[in-house]
């Protein structure tokens, strides 16, 4: 049975004023594009975006969890607030994409000389939000109820010794005052055509952690290992028995999950056996519990190894973000104004991300629906589009328009439905 005609109040709008926004969002992100910052560090970006909302007419907040906006668009009917977000930091990568607004931008990361890239799509994401702010401020005589525009910092990750990103936007009250009821984000994607959005009830995105393992050996002549222990050689079973854990601990059935060793340091000469060897790498998780005892796998196993070469092990286990967990009744909710807005031949579940993100803290505080966006240009072939944080990342702008409405259509709805 079709919708009654007005059932769904705000679509005829919609659509050109998306349109009409497409323009400006494009000469946005291109403007952010060619001009990369550094989570905690958007003071220009976090500039442009605070300047636009007040001339829209939207109530501004700066300098939230160091360079974060928040705007707040009261309608002129009665009703909930609804929150969106949109992150604006870039990453420590040289771009090697050829195209005009390519940023030449550099910096410095770990000690080396690098480049600073959206190659993430931050730019899209920021540009995106600040369109659906436009649209939606030409509304605010139909709105019912009050949107909340997050701009956050640093989801990459915050400077060493600083804090940032969503945690510290929630401890600074971003979703009080007033206190949200639902929050809705995006993300774009290279694993779907421009055109095309992907979701998923539940566990979408993994819980990231860092974990360190320090081996404690004796150093040694390398032509006489027997007078010395071997922490290279003692490093490297630990490498083979955190494979393990996944293979053999972990109910597979239930949950994918990931332990992987990215760095691997020691010694400084081929012939010395040195004292120490660091090995560090990330933990990536879909459950709970699984992670806590991926957690406990690591330190046992890395103690007990090492114990039996005759070496210590210290082993440091840092929790980053948590799983980006949609709320399966806000799911199943928002995915026919998804299809409204893209078709509904357009809109699927999709398989799980091993990457992490944020707004997983969002998540924590109200019922929350992330959701991807595709970016690659309809006619290429997913199998050769470049993955986000490559420098060879490329955006087919032609997503923006899309993600405007998504957010806006979600938003709008939303408050229609929790106003009655």
């Amino acid at each position: 049975m079709n919708a009654p005609d007005n059932a769904f109040p705000f679509d005829a709008a919609l659509e050109p004023a998306a349109e009409r926004v497409e323009a400006k969002a494009i000469a946005w992100r291109r403007d952010f594009h060619r001009n990369p910052e550094l989570g905690n560090r958007e003071v220009r970006t976090s500039k442009i975006v605070a300047e636009h909302l007040r001339a829209l007419g939207i109530e501004v907040k700066e300098k939230v969890a160091h360079t974060g906006v928040v705007g707040l668009l009261v309608g002129d009917l009665p009703g909930p607030v609804v929150a969106m977000r949109a992150d604006m930091d870039a990453l420590p990568v040289t771009e090697e994409v050829d195209v005009p607004f390519r940023s030449e931008v550099e910096t410095e990361w770990g000690g080396q000389k690098c480049g600073v890239m959206h190659a993430c799509g931050h730019d899209a994401h920021t540009a995106i939000l600040m369109g659906v702010a436009e649209v939606l401020a030409g509304m605010r005589e139909r709105i019912p109820g009050t949107v909340k525009f997050i701009f956050q910092p640093a989801e990459e990750g915050p400077p060493e010794g600083e804090k940032g990103g969503a945690q510290l936007m929630i401890e600074e009250r971003c979703m009080e005052e007033p206190k949200v009821g639902a929050i809705f984000g995006l993300h774009v994607t290279s694993t779907h055509h421009v055109g095309q959005i992907g979701y998923r009830s539940g566990p979408l995105m993994a819980s990231s952690d860092t974990m360190r393992v320090f081996v404690r050996g004796e150093q040694t002549h390398a032509a006489m290992p027997w007078r010395g222990v071997d922490p290279i050689v003692v490093a490297s079973q630990i490498v083979l028995g955190l494979q393990t854990i996944v293979a053999r601990r972990m109910n597979i059935t239930k949950e994918p999950s990931v332990v992987t060793v990215g760095v691997f340091q020691g010694g400084i000469r081929k012939n010395i056996i040195p004292d120490d060897v660091k090995l560090e790498g990330t933990i990536r998780a879909f459950d709970e519990e699984q992670r806590e005892d991926i957690h406990e796998h690591v330190k046992r196993i890395s103690e007990m190894i090492a114990a039996a070469g005759g070496a210590k092990a210290r082993v440091m286990i840092e929790r980053g973000y948590d799983v980006v967990v949609n709320d399966p009744a806000l799911t199943a909710w928002a995915v026919p104004t998804l299809a409204r807005m893209a078709g509904e031949d357009n809109v699927a579940v999709m398989d799980k991300v091993c990457g992490a993100e944020d707004f997983s803290f969002y998540q924590k505080v109200v019922p929350g629906f992330f959701f991807r966006l595709g970016c690659i240009p309809p006619s290429q072939d997913l199998k050769y589009a470049v993955p986000n944080h490559s420098p060879r990342f490329f955006l087919d702008e032609g997503c923006l328009a899309l993600g405007v409405k998504a957010l806006s259509a979600l938003a709008l709805d939303w408050l229609a439905s929790n106003s009655r």
